[in-house]
């Protein structure tokens, strides 16, 4: 009968793969192939190993199997200038610490596909960074039983206590984005939000209900769009929101995609921006600053959040724990000349 591993390891040492085997009541090979995330296992005897894993530890033989003085990053998309932002950020931990860095990408997905995990742990990076990515508590404790820390950056679902993670006030910089729409004279104040079921749309979406709340002015259910954080989404949700009877005279655009979106849909239609429609978006990502006329964004630090994730990673690494399994950074809104008040205002 196969041993539950329930007994504890005398002196606390973890377990080699011979002692592995030996509690699972299996193979050395198939203990191997757990440990390194091959699939062809089955579910109940990965299950037991992993128990075991996660209650003892796992002592590697050679040298050669440690860690390497790697850093993972994977994104759940891999696109623009937000990635540049958090690789620029990652990298200025990395150096300071002789790191290199690399990139994986989950292609839209947003979490692991099959294979991930083996690639991961062929590499053996120090620890891994999931970048906009739903990677979950049982990611998180199959990457840690094999001495992979993870953190979640910008993370996109609901937070788990257990996994760390930094993020930004996207509530904060949803309510700051309509505050200042509102203080300008608006009241038909559009929203184009992300999907619905990622954290940080929904914090801004929470955002812009709670300002327009508290201003006293109802938000009017045609003016709220969902989207999927894409030009295309911004593009063709004005169009829509254009041909209303009533059409608004702002949109709070929850990324700056969107905004770019909203600006092409606005000069289609030959409005200008500012004079017949006020855009504001969310990021700040250098192209803001180069759109005709400059954009009025909510500041997302990301450069600071990626040092913040690859230095608690690193802390972690060094089996440490990092003063705060929590960070989340501050917004601020940059007005540059995308936003006035309404025409009737004026």
């Amino acid at each position: 009968m196969a041993s539950t591993g329930d007994e504890a390891q005398p002196g606390g040492e973890p377990l080699t793969i011979a002692q592995l085997a030996e509690r699972a009541g299996v193979s050395i090979a198939t203990v191997s192939k757990v440990v390194n995330g091959r699939l062809d296992v089955a579910p109940d005897t990965r299950a037991l190993i992993e128990s075991l894993i996660r209650r003892h530890g796992y002592r590697r033989k050679r040298r050669a199997s440690e860690a390497a003085p790697l850093l993972e990053v994977v994104f759940g998309e891999l696109h623009g200038l937000y990635a540049v932002e958090i690789l620029n950020g990652v990298g200025h931990v990395a150096r300071d610490h002789n790191l290199g860095v690399v990139v994986s990408e989950l292609h839209g997905r947003h979490t692991p596909g099959r294979g991930w995990f083996e690639d991961v742990l062929t590499r053996r990076p120090i620890g891994v960074i999931a970048v906009f990515a739903s990677l979950t508590a049982d990611h998180a404790e199959r990457l840690r039983g094999r001495g992979v820390p993870l953190v979640l950056l910008d993370p996109t679902g609901d937070l788990d206590d257990g996994i760390p993670s930094v993020g930004a006030g996207n509530w904060n910089g949803g309510l700051a984005a309509t505050r200042h729409l509102l203080a300008l004279g608006h009241t038909r104040i559009a929203v184009l939000t992300g999907p619905p079921h990622m954290l940080s749309s929904r914090a801004r979406l929470d955002g812009y209900r709670t300002a327009m709340d508290l201003a006293g002015v109802p938000v009017d259910p045609a003016l709220v769009r969902i989207g999927d954080f894409q030009i295309a989404d911004g593009r063709h949700l004005t169009r829509e929101l254009l041909r209303l009877p009533e059409p608004p005279t702002a949109v709070f655009a929850c990324n700056d995609a969107e905004a770019l979106g909203v600006y092409q849909a606005a000069t289609e239609a030959g409005l200008r921006i500012p004079d017949d429609l006020s855009v504001v978006g969310f990021d700040d990502l250098p192209m803001a600053e180069w759109n005709i006329p400059p954009l009025t964004t909510v500041r997302q630090p990301l450069r600071e959040m990626a040092v913040s994730a690859a230095t608690m990673l690193v802390t972690l690494a060094q089996g440490e724990e990092p003063p705060q399994r929590r960070v989340e950074l501050a917004t601020e809104l940059i007005v540059r000349s995308s936003t006035a008040p309404p025409a009737k205002a004026r």
